[in-house]
Order: structure tokens, then sequence, then C-alpha cells
């Protein structure tokens, strides 16, 4: 079931948003070279908690980490350990803040010193396709036209979009209805509504779309072991289109 919100509980959304925003602002400025994923999760939370928030991912099913932290050829739920980063590491970081009962979920991938021009331009286009994405979140369209923007723009840079996990609804969930892929067909799908707010999340593989999940039950990593990048944030639908609460 869909959740319309009020005017109440998108204020909430966006302070939500706004704590969830300056984590990875944080994150952004800890990826370097010789920096454990532990410091890095630690400063997460202490940024989270300070401003009188939750970690949304931390225990979460079992989520042992107050931020999924995923390096190189991982996709998503990367679990912050002991592992140090190395320069030319791409470092994608997936941070969910809940305030007074409402989240915030927002993810970017970070270069953590020089990292190769494909690397880049993976990133870039990764980026580039959630915007693309939005252009089309506003009343009376409907999801299948996001998806569709999405997949074309990844596409046509040669890269692929993992189909196997999506975006999704978002707000007193930290996942809610509607799922939200990042490939479909244009003028399918739920029709969208004011109110309505979810996270759109591309995921795109350098490399062919097929991901595994690791032995931890958490960890998902490209098949062909190539580099994956990843792009989040949650999204209001207003009348006049796409507001992004997850932005500094």
């Amino acid at each position: 079931m869909i959740k319309i919100k009020n005017d109440k509980e998108i204020e909430l959304m966006r302070e939500a948003g706004k704590i969830t925003a300056l984590a990875l602002e944080t994150a952004k400025e800890l990826v370097k070279p010789g920096v454990s994923l532990q410091h890095i999760d630690a400063e997460i939370h202490k940024v989270i908690t300070a401003h009188d928030a939750i970690p949304s991912f931390l225990h979460y099913n079992g989520f042992p980490a107050s931020a999924c932290i995923s390096v190189n050829d991982e996709v998503i739920h990367g679990i912050p350990g002991k592992r140090i980063l190395l320069d030319g590491d791409i470092v994608k970081v997936d941070v969910g803040a809940r305030y007074k009962g409402y989240h915030g979920d927002a993810a970017r991938t970070f270069f953590c010193g020089n990292v190769s021009d494909e690397a880049k331009r993976l990133e870039r286009i990764t980026r580039e396709s959630f915007f693309e994405g939005i252009k089309y979140a506003a009343p009376e369209n409907r999801l299948g036209d996001i998806s569709y923007a999405i997949q074309k723009h990844v596409e046509d840079a040669g890269f692929t979009v993992v189909k196997e996990f999506v975006g999704h609804g978002v707000g007193a969930e930290l996942h809610e209805d509607p799922e939200v892929p990042n490939y479909g067909k244009a003028g399918r799908g739920t029709r969208l509504y004011e109110g309505m707010t979810i996270a759109v999340e591309p995921m795109v593989n350098y490399g062919k779309d097929a991901v595994y999940v690791l032995d931890n039950d958490w960890t998902v990593v490209t098949a062909d072991g190539k580099l994956s990048a990843h792009y989040e944030n949650s999204v209001l639908i207003t009348a006049n289109g796409a507001e992004i609460l997850t932005a500094v």
C-alpha cells in the first residue's frame, strides 16, 4: 500500500533527509587512502545521533552497522569492517537516518585518491541517470517513466543497470511500497501522486548486470568482478515535480 504523506510528515522527512545528507558529507571527507571502513561508519553514527536521529540501517534485519559501505566491485550492502581504503578505490556509502519516526535514505559513490578515468565516467553516468529519472517524478506520470529514463541513460553509455535490487518507497518505514526499478517501460507501472516519497537509486555496473550475494548474506558484488557505482536520494513528488529530500 502506497502512503501519501501529509505536510507534517513531509517536514519530518525533510529533517531526516538533511541529517542523512550531513552524514554523507562526513563520509566524503573521510574517504582517503589509509582510512578504515569501520572508522567511516563510526563517524557517520556520531553525526546521525548528534542530530537526535537514529541510524536507519543499524540492526535493520540484523545489519551490524550504521552505514553500508561497498568498495569497487561491491554493489551495495557492504559491511564496514577493518578494510583499509587504497588509492584508486571507489567507495559507495549508503546512509539512512530516522528522525522522529521518519527516514531519510541516500547514497553516493566517492573517489579514494586517484581513480581511473573509467571509474570517474561510471560514477558520472550513474549520477546523471538519477537526474534523468527524476525529470519524470511528477504527478500523473508513472514509475515506468522514471525507470525507463534511468535505464536508457545508462545503457546508452555502454553500462548496465542492476535488476535484482531496486529503489523503494520511504517514510515511516525504511522500505515502503512501491518498488522503484532502474529499468522498465515508459508509461507503465504505478501512477505518481503528489505527496508520494520514494528512494530512487540507480545501481550501475561497468560490465554485465549479473550480481550475487557473498557468504555474509549481505554484500552484493558484480558477478564479473568489474566496478559498480550507486547514487540515491529520497524524493518527494510535488505539484511542480521532484523535490530531493536528502540534499544539504
